[in-house]
């Protein structure tokens, strides 16, 4: 359906069941935020609050909050729209199979941004402090705009089929942010702005950015989609809307003609300000940093103006939901973009960037038996030097001649590597390298190590599918609990540093080493300090989050039997991971025993 407005899209959602409204007062510090995640959690419907604390503007949140409310608002458009990415994967279908793509030509049309008059849009001019300033965790800095897509364009080729369009949390207020003149802008590694930005730091100009809040949500939508760098976002966002993306420019800046929002300003070179904390979609906070300051221009809104927002934490959250939507419409793209890669899995419940899963295939020497990883490694590198994918901290990559393997299908697909795994041939480390922003594990901002496990070949170890006894009569081991097959965790003392960490660790292998046939079948040990692990069949989300959030590889990886041959680091096995936490780690997520009583009146039967 093509929705000419957020407000559209509202009305629609409530008629068909999608929407409740809250008409009582909900204070944007904190309950607005609480009573969103309480909604996603229940799997329920948007909800609209009329009511807002402070501010006269609607808001509605959780509008993606499943995959099925996401196709239902893009039901006449997500099949055409799914086809042309097909189609620009496989160009060959369209000349194979014509009468699928007819419909193409329409959309087409429909993806062209047209130019409308700024004047006869209906905004007016208002404050930052008019707008709903929600307040999301309670160790936040300030408010954020959580579903913002912030606009710029390249100096070198202006014009808006050569801008960037992006999704990066925007603070508000807080901080020594000047109210109403600046606010923060976040955006990370390997984002279009960034390049549009150093461009014009090297002329000393300053970078205009603009900001839509609103509009159908196709635009936010499109802000998130991974577009070959070069392909304007605004096109995406008219053929997901099924309707042109109307925009004009105004005292030089462009303006979404369709937002509820807009805000204006210009980032100068060299100009930050400290830009958080901020509960973030690892399920910690992402700590204070410098960041891009925005001097703001002008802010304008629509009479009726509704704001979107979104809360993220531990997932699955609402953008979960959101990345399934983008990985249907797009998911073989990565694929055919690596040779030989069948699939690629950014794990949701790690947080996405710590934990990619992926399947290959070996093709070197066909005319050999393989029995370990080749091809497997070359594609891996690619892997980590693609895009938004190189943030990955630990890649886990396999592939099977013989049969179909899903990665997917998370705990099948550890079961088929920790089956094959060789762990004095295939662990191989990056060390001192790039890692997401938001992953404090490493040891500075944005750095840290990563870890590839290629595993390839016949099946060499039966996994073992319980607890060996011995652990109970270990003195310094507490609390045993079993991950999965062929993987237990166990609880230590907690952590104080490295030096001590070594010495607790190397206990812990020599006590192993001395009953190894015990641990024929375990393949990682996990250690953890302060997590109460659910019985054996609940505990994968679990345990892909304490893991592969709180290790960083280089420095947390351990094994019995462990050796260093010709820079090549292995071990005999099992490998131990120390996942407790560290004091350079950022504060985990939780809402405050008061938010939570607050609400309660919002949910009573």
């Amino acid at each position: 359906m093509a929705y000419q407005s957020l407000n559209d899209c509202i009305l629609d959602l409530e008629k068909n069941g999608h929407l409740i409204r809250i008409k009582e007062e909900v204070d944007p510090y904190l309950e607005m935020a609480a009573i969103h995640l309480k909604q996603f959690e229940k799997g329920a419907q948007a909800v609209l609050f009329e009511n807002i604390k402070g501010c006269k503007y609607k808001a509605v949140s959780n509008l993606f909050g499943t995959i099925e409310r996401s196709k239902f608002m893009f039901r006449d458009t997500f099949e055409p729209v799914k086809n042309m990415v097909a189609l620009r994967n496989n160009p060959m279908a369209a000349i194979k199979k014509p009468w699928r793509y007819l419909s193409l030509a329409i959309s087409a049309i429909k993806a062209l941004p047209k130019k409308g008059s700024f004047k006869t849009a209906g905004f007016e001019e208002i404050q930052i402090s008019d707008l709903p300033l929600i307040h999301h965790w309670p160790m936040d800095g300030g408010a954020f705009i959580t579903l913002p897509q912030v606009y710029s364009e390249d100096i070198d080729q202006p014009g808006v089929m050569n801008s960037n369009l992006g999704m990066y949390r925007i603070q508000l207020n807080g901080n020594s942010y000047d109210l109403n003149k600046e606010i923060g802008l976040h955006y990370q590694l390997h984002r279009g702005i960034g390049v549009h930005q150093s461009k014009t730091n090297k002329q000393n100009k300053p970078l205009k950015v603009s900001v839509f809040i609103g509009g159908p949500p196709a635009h936010s939508l499109a802000a998130v989609m991974p577009l070959p760098e070069g392909i304007s976002e605004l096109t995406f966002a008219g053929a997901m809307a099924g309707k042109r993306f109307k925009y004009d420019y105004h005292d030089g800046f462009c303006i979404s003609l369709d937002a509820d929002f807009v805000i204006t300003g210009e980032v100068y070179p060299n100009e930050n300000k400290p830009e958080g904390p901020f509960g973030d979609h690892l399920g910690y906070y992402s700590l204070q940093h410098p960041f891009p300051l925005m001097r703001v221009h002008k802010v304008f809104a629509k009479q009726n103006a509704i704001w979107p927002f979104t809360v993220v934490g531990r997932p699955p959250q609402e953008d979960t939901a959101f990345g399934a939507l983008i990985h249907e419409i797009s998911g073989s793209a990565i694929p055919n973009e690596i040779p030989g890669l069948k699939e690629i899995n950014a794990v949701d419940a790690a947080g996405v960037h710590p934990l990619l899963l992926a399947v290959g295939s070996e093709r070197y020497t066909p005319f050999l038996i393989n029995d370990s990883p080749a091809e497997l490694l070359t594609q891996a590198n690619h892997i980590l030097g693609t895009g938004q994918l190189s943030l990955a901290k630990y890649l886990i990559i396999s592939g099977d001649p013989e049969k179909e393997i899903n990665c997917h299908n998370i705990k099948n697909f550890f079961k088929h590597v920790f089956e094959r795994i060789d762990l004095s041939s295939d662990l191989h480390f990056y060390t001192k390298t790039s890692i997401d922003t938001l992953d404090y594990s490493g040891n500075d901002l944005n750095q840290g190590s990563k870890l590839v496990m290629a595993a390839y070949g016949k099946q060499k170890r039966e996994l073992s599918l319980i607890i060996p006894d011995e652990i109970n009569t270990c003195e310094f081991i507490s609390k045993p609990a079993l991950m999965m097959d062929g993987v237990i965790a166990i609880m230590l003392c907690p952590f104080t540093n490295y030096s001590n960490a070594k010495l607790e660790i190397k206990n812990l292998s020599d006590w192993i080493e001395k009953r190894k046939e015990k641990f024929n079948g375990i393949v990682q040990i996990i250690i953890y300090d302060d997590f109460v692990f659910k019985p054996a069949s609940d505990n994968l989300n679990d345990y892909v989050w304490i893991t592969y959030t709180r290790s960083n590889p280089s420095y947390d990886i351990y094994g019995v039997g462990e050796k260093t041959e010709n820079k090549h680091w292995s071990c005999e096995g099992p490998m131990i991971i120390d996942a407790r936490k560290k004091s350079h780690h950022a504060p985990e997520l939780k809402l405050s025993a008061q938010t939570e009583k607050s609400i309660e009146r919002f949910f009573k039967v």
